[in-house]
This record gives C-alpha cells, structure tokens and sequence, in this order.
C-alpha cells in the first residue's frame, strides 16, 4: 500500500502546475494557477509580474495556500497535495542558484535568465516555502477513510 508521504511526493512531481490562494490586505482572498518548479518537495518556484493581483498580495501578505492536483483523472480519482506557506519575493542575492532551479523543469527554449527577473525586466521569480502538506483522502479509503474525503497531514 503506497504510504500517504509518497502520495504528496507523486502528485508534487507529475504536476507542472500549482494553485496559489491570496489574500488582499483586507483579506479578500484571490486563487491562480502558476506553472511551478519544486525543489525538495518544500520550496516551490514561479515566475509572475509584481503587478498581478497574487504578486500584489503576497508583497502584503506573505501567507499563502498552495493546492496541486491533476485535474485530468477522472471524477473519484483525484489525488491532491495542500500546502501552507510563506511566500515572497526571491532576494537579487539568490536570484542565479533560485532561477537554475526554476529553469530545471523548463525546456531549454523556455528557461529565462537571471537578468530578466530583475528591474526594470517585466517579471520576477518567486518562492513559496511550505510549512505544512496534507493529501487528499477518499472517504472510502480502506485505511485511513472517514465516510468523507478529508485531508490527512504528512511529512516531507
């Protein structure tokens, strides 16, 4: 039987995208997805605009959520990772080790250079570090179900 941590380390790795949830500094809340890179299946990449609503939000509210699934498998079938986290800008000082690990899972036409996540470039590369994972459990599963789906907490 596969062990709930392997599940979490599965969904994490087959999946290119993941769905960030934000929160205003009125704590209205904004979701998106983002096309990602992981590293250590606990600090998760992207590139976005500051502009953009989520941007605009982590820079006043760090706390994030983060959601990865397949939304492809069929309906019953889904496996999901959920994610708290603490979000931000990655500093000028980490930019060139940060964007080789972002430029990891991108082909090579698509990688983008350290110089382009800098002012006055039109974007910037961010990382979210998780500070807790659940999975997705099916209310029927034979080992850990409840009758209904509910999240189960593992460690990474």
């Amino acid at each position: 039987m596969t062990e709930p941590a392997d599940i979490a380390r599965e969904v994490i790795t087959t999946n290119r995208y993941m769905v960030l949830g934000t929160a205003d500094a009125d704590g209205n809340p904004w979701v998106t997805p983002v096309y990602f890179t992981a590293d250590e299946f606990t600090d998760f990449y992207w590139v976005s605009s500051p502009t953009t609503l989520h941007s605009a939000n982590v820079a006043v509210r760090p706390r994030i959520s983060i959601a990865i699934f397949d939304s492809t498998v069929r309906i019953g079938g889904a496996q999901a990772v959920y994610m708290t986290a603490s979000a931000a800008l990655v500093p000028d000082d980490e930019l060139e080790a940060a964007a080789a690990i972002y430029n990891s899972s991108l082909p090579t036409e698509k990688r983008i250079e350290p110089a382009e996540l800098r002012a006055p470039g039109l974007f910037r590369l961010y990382r979210a570090t998780a500070s807790e994972h659940s999975i997705l459990i099916r209310g029927g599963d034979p080992r850990y179900g409840r009758g209904a789906d509910s999240r189960l907490r593992v460690t990474l």
